[in-house]
């Protein structure tokens, strides 16, 4: 595109905007424009008295187009700078799923840490896989070992080609843990750092030979994230690694690794749940990262989250080379690459839980139904992903509900359930009382001609019967309770294996065992 003496733009062959003579540097200043006849973006341009001099006239005209040429071009090279930083492409991200989540027994009685189910129609491998999919990155391994016959199920439901999620050229595969020749070989994942080792050669596949940077991701935390602000923010700084992280207070700071960082947000150094004078000396001036004074002041900490990001090359040499026998990110190769690397904090400051425990679990979900909440499923923008069970709306008869979320497909009939979370296909009969419950719910529906033959036959059926009285607990899929039942924990029990009876106590929280039964009037 050409601009002419009198103002009129013409178009060259590779359809860019050229000036007269090449480009200049310049800052981007359009009044200068206002020298040339005709119109110039639809805009009529004004020709004053003193610029109509011959001389000046072709002066001003020289300037013009040569500095709205260099400004056009100088913005679309940022432009493109800027989008090849965000180019989700070149991104893969790897979940890490394969723990033996001895914190969350017995919910992982059956089940991988990341097939638990939450916030009454997800499960916990749902919040990794939707920030992916929002985030524009559709290249994703996930990593299983133990228990991984519903997580396999869940991920082949939910994120196949005919679940309404598409993800282009890219992939979600499952990677299990498995046996190689030599002996080496015969060893099972030993920890996040060795099972990602055990399937480097994916990385040197053809089809990833774009992938420039590394997600690594855990499949048990809550939380909400653009994971490419992260990615940019990495390639922007020139990181080898970037891990992201949270700002803390003193009362929640001992119990997480804590990161020392310089002005310039590069790690120095780490301590694994320092406490007194240890927790002090890892006090840094969370401004840095972008915190205010105030907060700062308040959270002068800042804690890893578990979520790193790689520059594929580096991280291909880290586990063959420079560290072939570590076996954990965290505790192992992260820390000891720190002064051999550029490691640099990134800052999320917002919600994030690691549902590691019975308890950070229960609370996590009930959090669910505070007004408003600290977490939301309920966000059009960037929604949570999960499988689709055309499941219709609940039927709730003569019932009273107060702050709680009621999942698709129940029937509740003449019961008060106040902040509990009642999961999808839950069955609640007359004059029950949940309160601080979360029950996740059942795989399927009785027909009623079961129902009325189970009750006959003096048994009982899946969900919990008439005149139950439940505080304080986790009822697991497809859970029998009968009628007349209570579960309260009154005497504050805070451990127990009651595992023959249907059930367990674990920091103080009852959990019913899934498929378990509890016959009319127990009481816990």
């Amino acid at each position: 595109m050409a601009l002419s003496a009198d103002g009129r733009f013409s178009l060259s062959a590779t359809g860019q905007l050229r000036g007269a003579t090449g480009l200049a540097a310049g800052s981007r200043n359009w009044r200068l424009v206002k020298s040339c006849n005709g119109e110039l973006m639809g805009t009529k341009l004004n020709t004053t008295a003193k610029h109509r001099n011959e001389a000046g006239s072709k002066l001003v005209q020289k300037q013009v187009c040569t500095t709205l040429t260099a400004d056009i071009a100088g913005e679309n090279k940022l432009r493109d700078l800027d989008m090849e930083k965000r180019d989700a492409r070149t991104v893969a991200a790897v979940i890490l799923g394969g723990g033996a989540g001895t914190r969350l027994y017995p919910l992982t009685k059956q089940r991988a840490k990341p097939a638990v189910p939450i916030g009454g129609a997800y499960r916990l491998i749902d919040v990794p896989m939707s920030n992916c999919i929002n985030s524009g990155i559709n290249k994703v391994y996930i990593l299983t070992q133990y228990n991984s016959a519903s997580l396999n199920r869940h991920l082949a439901r939910a994120y196949n080609y005919g679940s309404g999620v598409t993800f282009g050229d890219g992939y979600v595969e499952v990677l299990a843990a498995t046996q190689t020749p030599g002996e080496a070989g015969k060893r099972w994942f030993q920890g996040t750092a060795d099972a990602v080792r055990q399937f480097h050669w994916l990385f040197e596949d053809p089809r990833n030979k774009v992938i420039e940077d590394v997600l690594i991701l855990s499949g048990d935390h809550l939380y909400r994230m653009d994971y490419m602000d992260f990615v940019q923010n990495h390639r922007q700084s020139g990181a080898d690694i970037t891990i992201s992280c949270l700002p803390m207070d003193d009362r929640r700071a001992s119990d997480f690794g804590l990161m020392k960082i310089n002005n310039e947000g590069r790690v120095l150094s780490f301590s694994e749940k320092p406490k007194g004078k240890d927790l002090k000396a890892m006090a840094v001036d969370t401004t840095v990262l972008g915190l205010s004074k105030q907060e700062a002041e308040e959270k002068p900490y800042i804690a890893s989250m578990g979520v790193y990001l790689f520059k594929k090359e580096i991280l291909l040499n880290l586990l063959r080379w420079r560290f072939p026998t570590a076996n954990d990110f965290g505790s192992e190769i992260i820390p000891a690459s720190a002064n051999e690397l550029f490691l640099k904090a990134y800052l999320f400051n917002d919600y994030w839980e690691d549902i590691g425990t019975i308890r950070s679990f229960f609370e996590a979900n009930l959090a669910l139904t505070a007004h408003p909440p600290m977490f939301s499923f309920y966000d059009a923008t960037k929604p949570m992903y999960t499988s689709r069970r055309n499941l219709p709306p609940s039927k709730i008869d003569d019932s009273r509900i107060v702050d709680s979320i009621i999942s698709h497909g129940s029937f509740i009939t003449s019961s008060f359930i106040e902040h509990s979370v009642v999961g999808i296909r839950s069955r609640i009969n007359a004059n029950v009382h949940l309160k601080d419950t979360m029950m996740l719910g059942a795989d399927f529906y009785e027909t009623d001609a079961e129902v009325a033959s189970l009750l006959a036959e003096g048994r009982v059926p899946v969900g919990i019967g008439e005149n139950t009285k439940i505080k304080e607990c986790i009822i697991d899929k497809n859970a029998r309770i009968g009628k007349n039942v209570i579960i309260a924990n009154s005497e504050g029990i805070q451990e127990a294996d009651r595992s023959a009876e249907g059930f367990y106590i674990r920091s103080g929280v009852t959990v019913i065992l899934k498929n378990s039964v509890i016959t009319d009037g127990f009481v816990i």
